[in-house]
């Protein structure tokens, strides 16, 4: 859901009291148009109607205003890559796919999301509900990791799973935010953000010694019915 729709909305439910939400909805409008850091408490009292005072009801600070926001959209970030995911079906790589597909759609559809979430400077240690919140979506992608690195033939030099979800969320998180989102770099691209992330992870999982020419056959995970290629994904040959 867009943080313009979620404007519309809490908009006309301020007009019965809900300022908090209001607030949330103002802030979203500018981290949209000026960044996470363009902003100031009194500009979000401002947007949202109300004195400079107001926002003190709800919120210590702007810090505070920018980790709810951010806590948000990793709640939403969270449910996006976890429905990519479904588990792994039907299988691990056509599941992979999807989830890196849902991490860059994500990024160009709520940039000012993701700009609270990864751009406001917050030290995510400080909220213990946001930094759960950052987990449970990284934890995503660490378990499509941990079934990518369970199709290694035994005895193959792995890193562990839990690198190989850190190096391939820092692939996605690059291309992201330099390609794959409305405030972008602009850099004329000779291809989509999807395939120049699938290209680079591609590399990436070859580099391991990834079978990319060839899935693996059934029983190396349970719901593979026949040998495919290993497709290339918005994460490289599997994203």
């Amino acid at each position: 859901m867009s943080w313009r729709k979620e404007q519309r909305r809490a908009e006309r439910g301020y007009h019965h009291g809900n300022l908090k939400e209001a607030l949330l909805q103002a802030a979203l409008g500018l981290i949209a148009e000026k960044g996470a850091a363009g902003f100031t408490f009194a500009d979000a009292a401002r947007m949202a109607g109300v004195s400079p005072a107001a926002p003190y009801r709800h919120f210590r600070d702007r810090d505070e205003l920018l980790s709810s926001i951010a806590q948000r959209g990793f709640e939403q970030f969270e449910t996006v890559l976890a429905e990519a995911w479904d588990d792994g079906r039907p299988d691990t790589l056509t599941a992979f796919e999807r989830v890196g597909k849902a991490y860059l759609a994500f990024a160009r559809e709520e940039p000012a999301f993701y700009s609270a979430m990864f751009e406001s400077g917050l030290p995510i240690n400080v909220n213990p509900s946001l930094m759960a919140a950052g987990e449970r979506a990284f934890a995503v992608i660490r378990a499509a990791a941990e079934r990518l690195a369970a199709l290694s033939p035994p005895g193959t030099p792995r890193p562990p799973a839990l690198m190989i979800a850190l190096h391939i969320w820092s692939m996605s998180h690059g291309v992201a935010s330099l390609f794959a989102r409305g405030d972008a770099a602009r850099r004329k691209l000779p291809m989509s953000a999807e395939d120049l992330l699938e290209a680079e992870v591609l590399i990436y999982l070859r580099g391991l010694g990834f079978p990319t020419d060839k899935r693996p056959s059934a029983p190396a995970e349970q719901g593979d019915q026949k040998p495919a290629g290993l497709r290339a994904g918005p994460w490289g040959t599997a994203k």
